[in-house]
This record gives structure tokens, sequence and C-alpha cells, in this order.
């Protein structure tokens, strides 16, 4: 081992990979490159979310330093979020490495500086600034490494648009950070276009801290599952779900102690990746309960994904079957049960929302057993909503109407079972019916209340992962208003908080006298008498 670093105690030690260091050479980078060289990837791109002080820097520019002064024509560059880190990494870091290196293993040197080394006869180096619109365009880069990138003053997309063409086709770019709330980072790690690389916290063999005697331990476990206080409810699910052992526990526990602002321990620390991206008391819903349900979720898939296929003749939709496709934009989590009653609610596009979404729910308990998110034009909306209620049992369909009645219109042209509201009509002193529901500033707080108790108590009954994930991105503004966050969308929130509020239009019982409702819909779709027993159980799939 001919690389040295110095430890957290001072001390000048060989530098022998940890676990988290290991895992990404040999399975990240490693893999990266050989994907890249066999064709089955186009890009090398990788992103790491870490906690504090997990090595990364210090590992990934020791792999600079060693393909610097092992290969020729080789050019590396590493950009922090400050000048005083720049330094530290080349003085405490870099120098280190090379200044140990024995004689024979280091190149001829034409510069050794505090922002580069520059090897000669190689025609290699490696150099290290701050991120600045305007850095690196004059290069030509085969490796980038952004440290601490969430936190560059100027964002990731302005310091990429600044590198220009400076980035070789096969070069190598790591980006490594904890995380700084919803920016440039973020998008990157939700756009599928990058490597990602999550680390939790616990995989670093030295987080873990021994109890001062006897009592304190006992103290401590016990607490664990007396108390309810936040940090009394993550350690029982670190123990219980993540099997932590009782000294790692009681490491996160002081850390979390030893913070003022209590909510750090989820950006500086973080247990899941979602997690490191909440804005610090911004969300409207609950972050920890959210997470960890979209935790419970995560291997967990729909039982059926496509959408419906049907004919259509221009007055009326006939012959609907259901097309399996994994693309499909209709999830299905739970199919219908004979004789169950079932809410459709749906939020239609407009002003700045790009989807139309449907939720459906099991109106004897409120489970949330289906959902429908596309960019779809109008009639082809109103037509799936049609087909997907007609399959619920012909379910109450409640689609908003503010910013375009068309969707309902169709849906009565149709006969969708449709929700009702009622508006006052103050020139002729009475109440007209009207089809849909109808989001005000009186009824829009209403419903996103509703939607809120029901995520806080009873998070259990949401099976959508992509509901959830957008419920993260829904904050309170500097106004105090409840919407999307800049950038994001709510269209299934608001498709979600409307289906819960039309319920009470329905039935919340299982119906008693089945048969009509049975040979009504059955014939809806085209199924005959001996179909009976398989309605409600198994789709019929094209």
């Amino acid at each position: 081992m001919t690389f040295v670093v110095v430890d957290k105690d001072k001390h000048t030690i060989p530098f022998f990979f940890n676990e988290v260091q290991d895992d990404f050479i040999k399975n990240k980078l490693n893999k990266a490159i050989v994907d890249f060289e066999d064709g089955r990837i186009t890009n090398i791109s990788l992103l790491v979310l870490k906690g504090r002080q997990q090595g990364f820097t210090t590992l990934i520019t020791a792999y600079q330093l060693a393909r610097t002064i092992t290969s020729r024509n080789f050019e590396g560059l590493t950009l922090t979020d400050k000048a005083d880190n720049s330094e530290a990494i080349f003085q405490n870091k870099a120098k280190l490495f090379y200044d140990y290196l024995p004689e024979l293993l280091k190149p001829t040197e034409k510069y050794n500086n505090k922002r580069q080394l520059l090897f000669e006869n190689l025609k290699s180096s490696w150099g290290i600034d701050t991120a600045t619109k305007n850095v690196g365009r004059s290069r030509t880069l085969n490796f980038l490494h952004g440290s601490e990138c969430a936190f560059w003053k100027d964002g990731i997309a302005n310091i990429q648009a600044g590198l220009g063409e400076a980035l070789t086709k096969n070069s190598i770019k790591i980006y490594e950070s904890t995380a700084n709330g919803f920016n440039d980072f973020r998008d990157m790690w939700k756009s599928n276009e990058h490597i990602n690389c999550f680390y939790e916290w616990w995989r670093t063999p030295e987080y873990r801290l021994n109890f001062e005697n006897k009592t304190a331990r006992t103290r401590f476990l016990n607490d664990i599952d007396r108390k309810s206080d936040w940090i009394w409810i993550r350690l029982k699910w670190l123990r219980d779900v993540k099997f932590l052992d009782e000294n790692q526990l009681y490491w996160y526990y002081k850390k979390y102690a030893s913070y003022i602002d209590k909510n750090l321990i989820k950006q500086e620390y973080p247990c899941t990746e979602d997690e490191a991206f909440i804005a610090s008391g911004a969300c409207f819903f609950d972050t920890e309960t959210i997470i960890r349900r979209i935790d419970e979720l995560e291997d967990i898939k729909p039982v059926s994904q496509g959408y419906f296929v049907y004919d259509y003749d221009g007055l009326k939709v006939s012959n609907i079957c259901w097309k399996e496709d994994k693309q499909g934009y209709i999830k299905i989590f739970e199919k219908p049960k004979v004789n169950y009653p079932y809410v459709l609610g749906g939020d239609t596009a407009g002003d700045g929302s790009d989807n139309f979404t449907g939720h459906i729910i099991d109106n004897t308990n409120g489970k949330q057993v289906a959902v429908l998110i596309h960019n779809l034009d109008e009639d082809l909306y109103a037509k799936q909503m049609y087909c997907l209620g007609l399959y619920y049992n012909k379910a109450l369909v409640g689609p908003e109407v503010n910013f375009s009645t068309f969707p309902v219109k169709e849906l009565v042209r149709l006969g969708a079972n449709l929700y009702i509201r009622n508006k006052e009509d103050t020139i002729a002193n009475k109440t007209e019916k009207k089809y849909g529901f109808r989001t005000t500033v009186l009824t829009r707080p209403i419903i996103l209340a509703m939607l809120k108790e029901i995520f806080r108590d009873s998070i259990f009954l949401i099976n959508d992962i992509d509901t959830l994930k957008e419920a993260l991105t829904f904050v309170v503004n500097d106004k105090g208003k409840a919407e999307a966050q800049v950038g994001y969308h709510d269209d299934l929130i608001m498709g979600l908080a409307i289906t819960y509020y039309i319920r009470t239009q329905q039935s919340m019982q299982v119906y008693i006298d089945k048969t009509e409702l049975e040979e009504n819909i059955l014939k809806d779709f085209g199924f005959s008498d001996e179909d009976e027993d398989e309605f409600g159980s198994d789709i019929v799939v094209v």
C-alpha cells in the first residue's frame, strides 16, 4: 500500500478502503467502465448521495491521482463548493498522497502548486478549483469529480453548461454530495440518467458508540420501546426494520442530541435517499410517515399495469378489454371485488399541470386500489376514466371541473355514475345540481386537511409510491399556501384529495343483492353469464 491518509485521530496510516469505498470502486465505478466499454451504457456518470465523512472525497482524489501518475494524457479536475475546501483537499489529501510516495513512483513534475499537479513526461495532470460558471472551459477532461455539488453556489446545471465540450466522450463523471434540499442534484438523482449510489450512514463502521455504563445502556434500550417522540420512533424503526445493533443506535441518538436544529440529522445522516432531500419543515405532510410507507412498498409491484382498449363508434364505448403493459399509465393494486363499492376521483390537467390523474378507492375501507396518471387528451382521459369506473363496479366518478368541463360532459354522455355537487344560484335564489368537483378557496383547504389526516393516521391505505413521492414535494410556501414545490406537480395529490372527499356520495357497505349488479356490469364488458364467477378477480387481457 503506497498511499497514506491522516485518520480522525490525526495518525498517518496506510490507506485501505472502508466498506463503502470498496463497494463503490468494485461494484459501481469499475462496473460502469466495463459496461461503457461493452456498449451497455453510453455515459459514465455516477451520483453519490452520502452521509457526512464517509470517505468519498478521499477515495476519488486518490483514484484521480493514481490515474494521473500511471496514465498518459490523463487530465482530471475536482470542483468544490468553496475555495477553502479546494485548498484543503489539495493540501490534506492529494499532496499527502503524493508526498508519501516512494521516489521511484513519482513521475517528473512540471508543476506542483496549490491548484495543480502536472507531470511533463506523461502529459498528465490533476487540478482542483472552485465551481464557477466559467471553470474548465479551456480544458479537455477525462475525469470530473464534483465534490459537495449540491452546495455549488452557481448550481450544477450552470457549471455543466460552462464546461461545454471540455469532457471527452469516455470521461468519468462523479458527483458526490450530502443532500441540500430540492435543487439540481436532486433533479439529477431523479432523472434516471445517471448511476445512483446511495450509502446509508450505518455502512461506515466507525459510526457506533459504546455506552458509558450499564445504567445508561438499560435506560436507552428501554426508552426505545417506551417513548414516542420522533427520535425514539426512528430508533425503533432502525432496530426492527434495518436491524442496526445497539451501539449504532446509540451513536445515532447522540448525534441527533448534539444538533440544535434536530432536522439536520435527516440531511447529514440520511436513512433513505428520499429523506436526504427533504427541505426541513416545508412539507405539508408528515415526511417520516411517508418515507416509512415508501420503504414498505419498495419491493411490492402492482398486480397489473396497462390501460383499457375498446371500440368507439362516435356514440358509445363497447368491447372493453384490458391491455397489459408494463409501461401502462394505469396501475392496479387490488382487483375489484364482487358487490364492493368504489370511488374514482381525478384531477384534470390545467394551470401548469401536465397530467390527468385518477384514483380508485375501496369505499368500504378507503384503500387506494388503482391509479391513473398520463398526459392524455381530454377525450381519451374521459374514456379511460369511464372504463376504469365501469370495471370497478360502476364506481362513483368525480373529476375536477375547474379548467375544463369536457371530461365530465363526456362521462355524462357515456353514462358514468357521476358525483353531484350543489351550486348556489344567487340570482334565482336556488340550488342547482352540477356534475364533477370544483376546487375553490373554500373546498381546497377542506379536501387537503382530510387528506393530511389520512396520510398521518392511515398511511397504510396508500399503495402508490408515485403518489407518496409527490406528497414529499407538496410544501407550504412562504405565504402559507400548500402547493407543489416549484418545478414539481400536485396532480396525484389533488386527485386523491378529491377522491376521499367525494366518497360520502357512495355506499360504504358491500351490496347485499348482487344479482342485478353483476349481470349488468358483465354485459357492459361483453361477458356471458358463464363468466360470472370470473368477475372481480381477473381482467380480460389482450
